[in-house]
């Protein structure tokens, strides 16, 4: 059994993979630690690992995973993938968008793949049908957007926007303004990336993930997505075995 585990921002998102590189179990961490990593040995028969974070890692964390597993794995630039990476600055690029992008080629080889992840920040990355990780952008989340109009300005208040709410063309509230505008902009972003990518290609396979992805699933009328929340974890399941052999 492989234990895969994508340290975020917010929270710790974990999975057990069987043989067949199904996933058996999922946890949500809102703190993880050396602790957590014991437990899980303990009621899991795991025999491998790895561990991908946009963090500083806990040094107890790594020593726990090294010490416990059979064959671990702590994903950083130099590790390799089982795709291309034609990113300029390797050492820069995010694990979870590297591993976002071996999952989701995986899933669906030799397509040309857009792979939205939406989460604190949302990315756009693209994996050309020849299993190239061509490159991608970085946007400011839904959260950071409605934050960042509370805090730059004296009078618009801090808007939540529940995950299944459908949101109006134009807001008839300040509140549904803000919700609307920063949603709906995120939609309309979302759909120019497609055109313009439909606009070059024969076929395009779009991806998306992330905590946030519901509220642009949910608001993106006539636009085909492939939902897969665990995209990252996939592709570090498929990093792990591709290190193993």
């Amino acid at each position: 059994m492989n234990l895969a585990i994508d340290q975020g921002n917010s929270r710790t998102k974990v999975a057990l993979f069987n043989d067949e590189g199904r996933i058996v179990k999922n946890f949500i961490y809102k703190s993880f630690a050396a602790s957590d990593i014991e437990k899980l040995f303990s009621l899991y028969p795991i025999s491998d690992s790895i561990i991908s974070s946009v963090v500083n890692i806990e040094p107890a964390v790594v020593n726990a995973l090294n010490r416990l597993s059979k064959h671990f794995v702590l994903f950083d630039h130099f590790t390799p993938v089982p795709i291309r990476n034609g990113y300029n600055s390797p050492e820069t690029l995010g694990q979870d968008r590297l591993a976002a992008a071996v999952g989701a080629a995986y899933l669906c080889p030799k397509q040309n793949i857009l792979i939205i992840d939406a989460g604190s920040a949302i990315t756009y990355d693209f994996v050309s049908d020849e299993g190239e990780f061509v490159g991608g952008n970085i946007a400011p989340g839904i959260k950071m957007r409605l934050t960042m109009l509370h805090r730059m300005t004296k009078k618009l208040p801090q808007v939540e926007v529940e995950e299944n709410e459908l949101l109006p063309l134009f807001g008839k509230t300040t509140r549904d303004a803000i919700a609307a505008g920063v949603i709906r902009g995120i939609v309309y972003e979302v759909k120019g990336y497609i055109r313009s990518l439909n606009a070059q290609l024969k076929q395009l396979t779009v991806m998306l993930t992330g905590g946030n992805a519901p509220f642009i699933a949910n608001n993106s009328r006539n636009t085909s997505f492939q939902l897969e929340k665990n995209l990252v974890l996939i592709g570090l399941n498929q990093i792990l075995e591709y290190n193993k052999k």
